[in-house]
């Protein structure tokens, strides 16, 4: 899975951006910009399919094809 399977968009409420790989149940990240959403959320993947490993759950392969905004 790489990171154009995640979808990022603006959280005008806190004033920053979400980025979530919808493929991943509750994978999702907060930054102040998109760059940082990204970089959050390439962290919060890890963690996840990681944990996933551990306790021997399946990783789906993936499946969402998002619009992304494409970070500069």
């Amino acid at each position: 899975m790489t990171d154009d399977h995640s979808d990022i968009f603006p959280c005008d409420e806190d004033a920053g951006d979400i980025a979530d790989i919808p493929d991943l149940a509750h994978c999702s990240a907060f930054g102040e910009t998109p760059e940082a959403a990204l970089a959050e959320v390439l962290r919060a993947r890890a963690l996840w399919i990681e944990a996933a490993r551990a306790e021997g759950k399946p990783i789906p392969p993936p499946r969402f094809r998002p619009a992304i905004y494409k970070v500069a």
